[in-house]
């Protein structure tokens, strides 16, 4: 039986993950993969968004290893806003309380206070578990989407065994990993952001939030639907999606439809 977040010495307290994946096969790989890991314990499983949800908040995980297309019902971008948005356990936050007061680190907090920190306040934001993303995403929009939404990392499937491990051992300890190519992606965009929408893309963006055709959208805008080609291009381009669906979702996000 593991102890109360309270009560449990991180020094030797193996980390708590809860799987979400909406492919049994893959949790099952996952569940023996980590399984072989010193120092990680599985204590869960979930196949879709609303139960990872409903999983980390009464089990209380240090990590969730989260997959982003969770078929039916909320993604894993959802379901990671969620879980970073749970409230510390009361229970939890007077443990971590008497800790305090038993260990006599009230001096420590007054001088994180005065050294422009609130001990205090960093303490009682360790309640929610850290979501580690685990995909085979790459664009801009779902790295962008899940930093977001309070992913404290974003790995893919596609890493080795021992870079799952470090992840995972990292997020527990509130540090951010990201796969190489994911680094680079967050780099360049840094560098070269993109340049915003214009009118007629956002008119385009409107029709297409619709459920319009190409053809439609042409008819609605009065203009050829070799344009409407031209300019979906290019509204992919700058919202770093390849789909239509994806293209609505980005721009609901950054909040560019009504």
């Amino acid at each position: 039986m593991t102890p109360p977040a309270g009560d449990r010495d991180p020094a030797h307290t193996p980390v708590r993950v809860l799987l979400c994946d909406d492919h049994t096969v893959v949790r099952a790989g996952l569940l023996a993969l980590l399984s072989s890991a010193p120092g990680i314990e599985v204590i869960g499983e979930a196949g879709d968004g609303e139960e990872a949800v409903a999983l980390a908040a009464a089990l209380r995980p240090d990590v969730v290893l989260m997959d982003l297309q969770l078929g039916s019902g909320i993604d894993g971008i959802e379901a990671t806003r969620r879980i970073a948005a749970l409230p510390e356990r009361e229970a939890e936050r007077e443990a971590g309380r008497e800790a305090e007061r038993e260990a006599g680190r009230d001096v420590e907090r007054e001088a994180g206070r005065a050294g422009g920190r609130d001990v205090e306040r960093e303490a009682a934001g360790r309640g929610a578990p850290h979501v580690l993303v685990l995909t085979t995403y790459d664009t801009d929009a779902d790295i962008n989407r899940a930093i977001e939404a309070g992913a404290t990392g974003y790995l893919l499937k596609a890493e080795r065994p021992e870079e799952l491990f470090s992840a995972i051992r990292a997020a527990a300890a509130g540090r951010s990993t990201l796969s190489a190519p994911v680094a680079h992606r967050v780099l360049a965009q840094m560098r070269s952001p993109r340049p915003g929408l214009t009118d007629r893309e956002l008119d385009i963006l409107g029709q297409l939030a619709r459920g319009l055709s190409n053809r439609e959208i042409a008819r609605a805008l009065f203009i050829s639907e070799a344009t409407v080609k031209t300019h979906l291009g290019r509204i992919y381009d700058k919202l770093g999606v390849d789909t239509r669906a994806g293209a609505v979702s980005v721009a609901k996000e950054q909040r560019l439809l009504p």
